[in-house]
Formats: C-alpha cells, structure tokens, sequence
C-alpha cells in the first residue's frame, strides 16, 4: 500500500529520513514495522513565525517496493535521416528546443557563437583576472547560455505556458539532481550546471544532432517572407527553418533584425544594482535567530517588490551563499550579476535590485542618452531600450576606472546620498571602487531605488544597512525588445518559418520558462514542416 501526507515539522525532523518515520508514526498512526521506504515529493520552508518549519509532502510505501522512478524519462529516436531544423543559441531555450524536435522525429542543427560549456572558463577567468572581455565567450554567450554559470536557479512563476515538470524531469535524466523535483525554490548549482549542460549535448550528437560552436549567425536567408536558413561567420550555410533562440544579450541580432524590417518592438525592462549582503545577516534577519541558520536549515532566500511613483521595485535573481560576477558580454562595458555553487556556502547573498522602466520613460529629460555610437539610427525608436542599457553600461565601466573594476557604495549611504569612503569585502573578484552612484545614475532609477530600499528597511529590520554593498550596474534583466510573432503559430507575424524563441525573443524569463518556449517553439515549428 502506498501513503501521501501532508506534515509541518522542524528543520531537524526534515533532515533525516528516520525522524520523518517516527513522527508519521506518532502523529500519524503508522506502523513503523511495516514502512519499507519513503519519499519526500514536494519540500518547502515556512519561516514566517519565529519557529521555522519545513512543509513536506511525504510518500510512504507500506509493505511495499517502490516500482516508481524518481524521475520520468523521455525516449530520444535516432533522427539521422530526418528533416533537419536549424537552432540559433544553445541556451535553455535552444537546447530544450532541439531535444523537442529529436522527440517529434527531427534533426536539429544547433549553432552557438560561443564555445563549449567547459571551455568558456578560461574566458570567464580571464574576465576577473585581466580583465578581459571575449566577445564570443562571457557569461552570455557559449554553450548553456546566461544560465550556465548563473546558479541554475529552476524556479518560475510561468506555471500556464507548458509543462515544468517536463523541463525538470529532463534535466533529472541528464544528471541533475532529483531534489529539484521536490524543492519549492529548486537550483542546480554552478558547479554542477555544465555536467547536465554537457550531458544534453551529447544527447542531440549522438542522436543524430548537430552542434557546431564558435558559429556565429550572422544573417538570416529570407526569400518571398520565408526563411530558408541562416549564415554564419565560418562561411557555412544551414538551411531549413529556424529557431532563434540568441539570448537577450545578442545585440548585433537585434540591429540586424531592425536594419532587414523584421518586425520588433520595445519592451519595458527592469534596471538597477546587484545589492551583497553578508549571508549570516541575511540568515539572522529571515530566520529570526541571532545565531543564523544553524545546521539545518539552507542559506536563506528572500523576495522584495514595493511600487514606487508607479513603478515596480523589486529583488531579482537573488542568490543565496553566493557571488557577485561579471557579465559583461562586449568591450567597455561593466554588467553584473550573481550566481552561486550547489551547496551556497559563500560568506555572502546577493540579488539584483532593480527598477522597472518602460519605453516611454525615456522621454524623461534625465532619462536622456546619446545613441549616435549606433548604425541603426532609422531604428531608433524599437531599439531605445537596449540603446539606454548599452549606455549605462559604458558609464559604468567609465566609472569603475575603464577596467571590470566596478563602481560601488554601501547602501545605507546611497540612501543618504553620501560617498562611501570605504566598501565593505566583496565576493566580486575584479574588485569595486567607490562611487557616487546616487549621482551619475540616472534620477529616475535612484530615486525610486532608494525609496525601495527604505521600504525594504521597514518590511525587514536590519535589511537596510552599511553592512550591504550596492555593485553597478544591472541591466540584462530581460530583452529590451521583443520580436513579434504570431499567438497560434509562434512563427514571426511577416515572415514564414521563422520562430522567435526564450528569453532574447521577449517571450521568456529565466531557464525553466524559456526551456518551455523552447519546447513550444519546436512543436510548432514541426507542424510547420508538416504542413
């Protein structure tokens, strides 16, 4: 016989499987002698009371061998012979994509400017330690995408655009962890990412895939409103449908796409700082306990949204145990971001601390930037969002004195508009320099940023602090466009066979979402081919 609970119980019962079968049977009237196994399925934390708990929903197999795997596997047919899909981007949504259509009976060829998950080390070494910024190879572009070396973070509020499940199971069957199926805020971790990524990969190969690397798109071949296939920059051409699926950091696809009239618009984005606390404090304040965590209980996580003169305020990405990156994907530019190892045991938790803006908020004199350093000027208007991000980006990198050293200042000062004169110890390896940012930011964000901050303070006592570092500047939240395509068919509105796709298409927010885009892209797009 098989058993499903529902149980609350302490940090310490959570932890070990005995404990949970001793409180089932004392609570719950079973029998222990007769318990052959259980399974947790679904965990989460409640620490809204000074006494934490755990909330667990728990399989007990009485009299009984589980017959059931941990994890549903998908059955991937040899495609060798089949007709082929071009796919742009080995992202979530790329590499999601082309497993999809492996499913559906079709031969994708991936191509990924970047290099290969394992290789794209050196040039993320070489970021903190020369910095260095390889254009073809950072934290946005290779193989795993914005994600790979980003913490892995699973969750997602997309619950109604397709199957999660489905994404996590697949990346259960590829070696992650099966405790991603149980944890209400499931990561992989950094460390553990790229082995799955790798695994993924191997999967498309040896299927009959295709993934060729350091292979960059560099136009699209549209004849009669149909694309036809794609150019690259080795001199190959692939021909069949495409999924495109560059991430929201591909800037030269989004000028292109604006100098060839494929349909764009603008789309608001979120802009800020990433905020470091230490973890102990952070630990403290979410758990109630002078003494932190204690054994128990993970680095903790939190959640922030405030509106501020109607305008979101909100924690992002936020990465508990972890570090502060650079993410930079170009030259004289300064990007941050966070990311964290599968057990976050770093002495620091951070987020993005982010402002919402929308394009008519460029209309806003302090709001004002010079994007004369462009080509597409007859595009002004459809790329004034990523032209906005682009130029607060050089700032910083102007500010942190022209390297990846980055521009910061504690946050209670910020709030005060005061320079810091000193910065606490950063987890950000290119090291920070003090700086006014209260002053150079624009008024726009700073205000509303600092009045979020305040708001914060209040929700959280101790949350506003000196102890906290503000890190500039964070800006890829989401794609600051959005390529339009059509509701039912996913296909772009003007042009036939061509599938906007994930985060960098406008349709898509982080791994598992834009996994699911990518599903939803290829399933499309093999009607499409069977039509």
């Amino acid at each position: 016989m098989i058993q499903e609970f529902q149980i609350r119980v302490l940090p310490q019962t959570a932890a070990n499987e005995q404990a949970i079968i001793s409180y089932l049977v004392d609570e719950k009237g079973v029998d222990s002698k007769k318990v052959n196994t259980i399974r947790v399925l679904k965990r989460s934390i409640d620490a809204r009371q000074r006494t934490i708990f755990i909330n667990l929903k728990v399989r007990v197999y009485i009299n009984e061998i589980p017959s059931d795997e941990e994890f549903q596997t998908v059955i991937y047919p040899q495609v060798d012979e089949q007709p082929q899909a071009i796919v742009v981007g080995a992202g979530p949504g790329g590499l999601f994509a082309a497993l999809r259509l492996i499913e559906l009976g079709y031969r994708p060829i991936v191509v990924e400017r970047g290099k290969n998950v394992r290789d794209r080390k050196k040039d993320l070494a070489a970021i903190s330690r020369e910095h260095a910024v390889n254009p073809e190879s950072n934290y946005s572009f290779g193989e795993g995408g914005a994600g790979a070396y980003s913490d892995g973070k699973l969750y997602t509020r997309s619950k109604k655009r397709g199957n999660i499940d489905k994404i996590l199971n697949v990346f259960c069957q590829h070696g992650a962890s099966t405790s991603i199926l149980v944890d209400a805020h499931p990561h992989i971790g950094t460390d553990k990412l790229p082995r799955v990524i790798e695994n993924m990969r191997n999967t498309i190969i040896q299927c009959g895939g295709e993934v060729h690397f350091e292979t960059r798109m560099d136009a699209l071949i549209i004849s009669n409103s149909e694309v036809k296939g794609i150019e690259t920059n080795t001199g190959q051409t692939f021909l069949g449908p495409v999924i495109l699926a560059t991430g929201h950091s591909a800037r030269d696809v989004y000028r292109w796409l604006a100098q060839n009239n494929v349909t764009l618009e603008a789309k608001g984005i979120a802009v800020g700082v990433r905020l470091e606390h230490p973890a102990h404090l952070i630990d403290q304040i979410q758990y109630h306990n002078r003494d932190g965590r204690g054994k128990y209980l993970p680095a903790a996580e939190y959640s922030f949204v405030t509106q501020v003169e109607n305008r979101g305020v909100y924690s992002f990405c936020m990465c508990p145990g972890g570090v502060v990156v650079p993410a930079a994907s170009a030259p004289q530019e300064v990007v941050v971001n966070g990311m964290s190892s599968s057990n976050r045991g770093s002495r620091w938790s951070n987020s993005g601390m982010v402002v919402e803006i929308q394009p008519e908020d460029l209309n806003d004199a302090s709001m004002k930037i010079d994007v004369s350093m462009d080509d597409a000027s007859n595009n002004i208007e459809v790329l004034r969002m990523m032209y906005f991000q682009e130029a607060l980006e050089k700032q910083c990198w102007q500010q942190g004195g022209c390297s990846q050293t980055a521009p910061a200042q504690r946050m209670l000062d910020f709030t005060r508009k005061k320079l810091s004169f000193d910065l606490a110890e950063s987890s950000y390896t290119p090291g920070l320099i003090s700086s006014p940012l209260h002053f150079w930011m624009p008024s726009f964000i700073n205000n509303r940023l600092s009045q979020g901050f305040q708001n914060f303070g209040k929700m959280s006592r101790g949350f506003l602090t000196n102890e906290a570092t503000m890190i500039g500047v964070e800006t890829r939240t989401s794609a600051p466009i959005r390529i339009v395509r059509d509701r039912d068919t996913l296909q772009h509105v003007a042009i036939k066979g061509l599938f906007p796709c994930g985060e960098g298409a406008g349709y898509a927010g982080g791994i598992v979402s834009a996994g699911v885009d990518g599903e939803r892209c290829a399933e499309a797009l093999a009607a499409y081919l069977h039509r």
